[in-house]
């Protein structure tokens, strides 16, 4: 994107940054990366499963990272200074990739998590343009941090 950012993008941008601060969220978040740990579809619905509070946790982080993508994917938000200060919604992509085509097929949405997937598509192709080897870092840095037995806080 070569336009700078408007003041109505970085003002939404700022929002959404706001919302990410609620404590729910914030809890969901944290929930999600220490615990959301499966190899297979079927071993993420033992880890959260639907109707008990680490599937609502889940929800909150896949429902608001894609609605967030969303606006980003139509425009609303200002891709450059999106992708230069959020690198969070591709880790969760990272994450749920793996058990989206089983739940969409289960559900029959082939959207499910669609704005997520697309914006983390593109935010790896602009990533790789801009800092060669940083997709691979984040990635192998990921797979470290998720071997790992969440330490007591």
């Amino acid at each position: 994107m070569d336009a700078k950012p408007t003041h109505e993008q970085a003002q939404l941008q700022l929002q959404l940054f706001e919302q990410r601060r609620e404590a729910r969220l914030r809890q969901a978040r944290d929930w999600f990366f220490k615990n959301y740990v499966f190899e297979t579809a079927e071993e993420a619905m033992r880890v959260a499963p639907p109707g008990t509070e680490g599937g609502t946790l889940v929800m909150m982080v896949l429902g608001y990272w894609d609605q967030a993508c969303a606006m980003l994917n139509y425009g609303l938000l200002h891709e450059d200074l999106y992708f230069e200060t959020n690198g969070e919604f591709f880790g969760v992509w990272e994450i749920a990739k793996t058990v989206v085509p089983a739940v969409r097929e289960r559900f029959q949405n082939p959207h499910y998590l669609e704005n997520l997937e697309k914006a983390a598509k593109r935010f790896e192709a602009w990533s790789e343009k801009r800092a060669p080897g940083h997709v691979a870092a984040m990635r192998q840095m990921m797979k470290q941090m998720r071997s790992q037995p969440a330490k007591a806080a």
